[in-house]
């Protein structure tokens, strides 16, 4: 008897893999408009200031998808997943990995994005990608839409912040924490859209296992654009806590998966640098990767969605 084979499309955001390649994945993201030359060169110098180029997140991206691919695997015997990259600015695109399925002889397939939390402009736009791809292929895929309150993505969470509260001299009490997560415009409130309350509960769920009381959610990395978006951003944030009287801070990025540019330089370099300058004592929680809670919380996500009856 042959063995069942599935396929998992992991999506992602995507970046580029040398620096030659910076002006095109600006370009794709700014749907087909090459950043100007000043644009370029402060993209450029980002990527050099993390001291790695641009290959930590792609890196990251492939040890995940492998990863994934084992735990999954692991979890369930009997059955041979097989894991296919999607992203949404970068190569493979998203419907490179559903084509590749197909050429692969996948014909039932779950996608999930390495991303927590829903959002029509975010999750919903790989959905709709992905689904398009699918059906030119006669490929029956179906869609994890989120796992923000997944036990054991709280529980990796949660280990993150007790461990990072531990380099405060002044003790637990005396921090101020703050989840982050990737700004979006201000719009999507207008559409009702989930993505602030799930992050608002993963915040919740996160305080409520580590036994904070002094937390709140802010935002990071938004779009430099003329319409408003989701703030108060983690840099106005950082002014404030020290207005206040305040002298140290955690990060806790929770809408982040991975190390990447969000994270290494607009946290670990331009909001650290602000907290130097404003004498605040400023940690950041360990970023999940790789971590095994998060690649069973994922495989679990897929495995649920697989034993979910179809909507007709």
């Amino acid at each position: 008897m042959p063995e069942q084979k599935i396929g998992v499309l992991v999506m992602s955001y995507g970046t580029p893999e040398s620096m030659e390649q910076i002006e095109g994945y600006y370009t794709h993201i700014r749907h087909g408009r090459p950043p100007t030359a000043e644009q370029l060169a402060e993209l450029k110098g980002r990527y050099e200031a993390i001291g790695g180029g641009v290959f930590p997140l792609r890196q990251n991206t492939d040890r995940q998808v492998a990863e994934l691919e084992r735990t999954i695997n692991r979890l369930r015997p009997g059955v041979r997943f097989v894991c296919y990259q999607g992203m949404k600015h970068a190569r493979p695109f998203v419907e490179d990995g559903v084509r590749r399925m197909a050429e692969d002889g996948i014909r039932e397939a779950v996608g999930i994005v390495l991303a927590p939390h829903y959002s029509a402009m975010s999750i919903g736009e790989y959905v709709r990608r992905a689904r398009e791809a699918a059906q030119q292929c006669s490929l029956s895929l179906r869609f994890v839409l989120s796992y923000h309150l997944h036990p054991k993505l709280i529980e990796a969470f949660a280990a993150r912040v007790n461990a990072a509260l531990r380099k405060f001299i002044d003790g637990p009490g005396a921090v101020k924490v703050v989840f982050t997560a990737h700004s979006l415009p201000e719009k999507i409130l207008e559409w009702k859209d989930p993505y602030p309350e799930q992050l608002k509960a993963t915040a919740r769920a996160i305080a409520e296992r580590t036994g904070l009381t002094d937390w709140m959610l802010g935002w990071q990395s938004a779009g430099k654009s003329d319409i408003p978006w989701l703030g108060p951003d983690i840099l106005d944030i950082l002014r404030s806590i020290r207005n206040e009287g305040g002298r140290n801070v955690l990060v806790c990025p929770i809408g982040f998966v991975s190390d990447h540019l969000e994270i290494l330089y607009d946290l670990d370099i331009e909001a650290k640098a602000l907290a130097g300058e404003l004498g605040l004592h400023f940690e950041r929680t360990e970023s999940l990767n790789t971590d095994p809670l998060y690649m069973e919380t994922l495989s679990e996500a897929v495995l649920a969605e697989l034993e979910r009856p179809e909507q007709g």
